[in-house]
């Protein structure tokens, strides 16, 4: 659901990136200092994992499209909705910058699409109400696919207002809104079943950070469960990727069904600008190497070597992004304390 420059207006682009600032500029302030000491580790890593699982794209039967984690709920179940959507902004913001994907344009809008709904709407009105009165795996099981389908149906729909509101492109509003909801429903069942699946393996070792009834981050020691996210995240970003579906993703597979083409082509000063500063900026645009497809180029190896190598060097750049976030806000000196 990664918007491309094309089918945003420059007046949408600048709301939405004031809007998106200003959240973020928010949620950095709310977290109180000692919070952030205690789950920058943990952030990092989460962030780095929800990077790594975004570039595996699973087919949607039946329809030729295909859909990937958003991972919205899953930042804001683990971190809270403060540092979730912090989290998803350098996520998107590294996919953007290094790897093309997904317009600097259009950036405010995905961050608010894929992360405000999710950590700010479904996490609080949907999954902490579901498992306030206790926990069970069927409890979780619910809450954590109802929130996750929620929070992925109100992003499409807002993608569909941005691109009406933006009038870049011929579609009708009816005809991109029953073309986006449905998909994104499937998309987001397969999401919530894999969310919870990640909770309840946390949850055996981690109790406290899948409980929606406690308000604080726990202090709790959490070295192996780093560890393990670490190993999870190289493994998903540098074998899993591999094997992504080649269909196109819920966004693509509308636009297609509806012109006939995935991309909405675009003209314009501020849009050839924000193009050649992703193009200089890109390391591996769409996850492999710039290469020249020449007879004696395997190609195939080489765009699978950039697949794995993007998932590893993406997951890092993450964790490097989330990392600055602490000391953009109290400075190395008050983050010395960090411990696992």
């Amino acid at each position: 659901m990664h918007m491309a420059n094309a089918l945003i207006s420059p007046l949408v682009s600048a709301t939405m990136l004031t809007a998106t600032g200003t959240i973020m500029g928010y949620s950095l302030k709310k977290i109180p200092k000692e919070d952030l000491q205690d789950k920058l580790p943990l952030m990092s890593v989460i962030g780095a994992f929800v990077f790594a699982a975004q570039m595996i794209n699973f087919t949607i039967p039946g329809t030729g499209s295909s859909g990937h984690l958003g991972g919205g709920m899953l930042l804001a179940i683990l971190l809270g909705p403060y540092a979730g959507f912090l989290a998803m902004g350098a996520i998107l913001l590294v996919q953007s910058l290094f790897f093309a994907d997904g317009g600097l344009l259009a950036y405010g809008c995905n961050v608010f699409n894929l992360g405000f709904y999710t950590c700010f709407i479904a996490y609080p009105l949907i999954y902490k109400p579901m498992l306030h009165n206790g926990f069970s795996k069927k409890k979780l099981i619910g809450a954590a696919m109802l929130s996750s389908i929620i929070g992925l149906q109100l992003g499409a729909f807002s993608v569909v207002m941005q691109t009406l509101i933006s009038g870049r492109t011929t579609m009708l509003f009816s005809e991109f809104l029953l073309a986006m909801q449905p998909i994104h429903l499937a998309i987001g069942i397969v999401e919530g079943a894999i969310i919870s699946t990640v909770l309840i393996f946390i949850h055996q070792s981690h109790p406290r950070l899948v409980d929606a009834a406690s308000n604080n981050f726990p202090k709790l020691k959490m070295k192996k469960l780093i560890i393990v996210c670490m190993l999870c995240t190289f493994i998903v970003g540098g074998v899993f990727s591999l094997f992504a579906s080649s269909n196109p993703d819920g966004l693509e597979w509308a636009i297609s069904k509806i012109t006939g083409t995935q991309e909405v082509q675009s003209e314009g000063v501020l849009y050839d600008k924000a193009e050649a500063l992703q193009e200089h900026f890109a390391i591996l645009p769409d996850y492999t190497f710039k290469i020249d497809q020449s007879p004696m180029t395997p190609i195939r190896y080489i765009e699978k070597l950039g697949t794995s190598t993007s998932g590893i060097l993406g997951s890092l750049l993450t964790a490097t992004f989330i990392l600055a976030i602490g000391l953009l806000r109290y400075g190395l000196k008050s983050l010395r304390r960090i411990s696992l």
